[in-house]
């Protein structure tokens, strides 16, 4: 085999600026292994990507897709960690729209044998960016209250999953329509529009919620804010409610971080913002500490990835209309 297919990003744009292309087949380098991609996770980064910018997206055209399962099919010199047939999961930011992609070694995590591809890939992404919040930064104890808003999102249920594990009590602000997906991971729904969120979230704890995590932004990290009790911590994690034609809105980020370095210290609270991927590209080693933690929770039935779709692997451009027609529950997942 010399060439693969891949789909790639031409332009700037809709779904349909996703072409499926062939590709010469490239050997790995010192350090590198080939990967075979099995599964691939989309999600509403790689929108971001397609439409506006963001900063960790190589320039155009390139192949997209965040995070991936694979079987080594070719390690180059020095490669000693990993071996031919061995399975892997890679937090990858772009490449994985194909059936190979050829990377550093080192950003390969071994996968256990009795885990299923498609449920670790949605476990990549998601799950580690809502444990590495946990566990990191708000660091919430047994028997605390917390928010999620965006609670039927991938991360939001992720959040739910292992705060619930954590035995901390949750409230999940969702659309009344996801209401039962909040229920069924042992969240208390709120409705997430028309009354604030501190209102939602007192009529349930007077006090407020020790922690809140809000990947909206904008107005909504500032009401999450608020429903936060005096001492405790909120952390945003995103801009989503705020995007426009794929990039967030100037107003909708400055009034995030006005409410995390300003709003938080005036009214007694704590605040940070949390990004995996800028963490993880200034250094890999807390990933590689805790995609590890998230294959036990998998492996021990303590978590389940809720899969929306699986579609075929070069079907990129079909998963891309789905998520930007919104209302999509779970990880949508493409499957060589």
């Amino acid at each position: 085999m010399t060439t693969y297919n891949a789909v790639m990003l031409t332009k700037k744009g809709g779904p349909e600026v996703l072409a499926r292309v062939t590709l010469p087949i490239v050997d790995p380098g010192p350090g590198e292994a080939r990967v075979r991609v099995l599964a691939c996770g989309v999600g509403y980064t790689d929108v971001i990507m397609r439409r506006g910018y963001y900063p960790f997206a190589p320039k155009i055209p390139f192949v997209p897709g965040y995070e991936i399962v694979g079987e080594v099919d070719a390690v180059g010199p020095g490669v000693t960690a990993l071996a031919k047939g061995d399975r892997v999961a890679g937090l990858l930011v772009h490449g994985g729209y194909a059936e190979f992609v050829v990377r550093g070694a080192e950003e390969f995590i071994l996968v256990p044998a009795e885990l299923d591809s498609v449920d670790v890939v949605a476990s990549i992404l998601n799950y580690v960016t809502a444990l590495q919040m946990i566990e990191r930064v708000a660091k919430p104890a047994k028997g605390d209250t917390a928010l999620v808003t965006g609670a039927n999102g991938g991360v939001g249920q992720a959040l739910l999953e292992l705060l619930r594990d954590r035995g901390v009590r949750a409230i999940g602000a969702a659309s009344e329509r996801h209401h039962g997906v909040v229920r069924a991971l042992g969240a208390e729904p709120i409705e997430s529009r028309g009354a604030t969120l501190e209102a939602g979230v007192r009529a349930i704890v007077p006090d407020g919620v020790d922690v809140a995590f809000d990947g909206l932004g904008g107005k909504y990290f500032g009401d999450a804010l608020r429903a936060t009790k005096k001492g405790g911590i909120a952390v945003a994690y995103g801009f989503t409610a705020t995007m426009v034609n794929g990039s967030a809105s100037l107003t909708g980020v400055l009034r995030t971080y006005a409410s995390i370095y300003l709003g938080a210290r005036m009214s007694g609270r704590r605040a940070e913002f949390y990004g995996i991927t800028a963490i993880y590209r200034d250094d890999p080693g807390p990933f590689r500490e805790d995609l590890p933690k998230v294959f036990r929770m998998l492996k021990e039935g303590r978590i389940r990835p809720a899969i929306a779709e699986r579609l075929p692997l070069l079907d990129a451009r079909r998963a891309n209309e789905a998520i930007e027609r919104g209302g999509v529950s779970g990880k949508i997942v493409l499957v060589a």
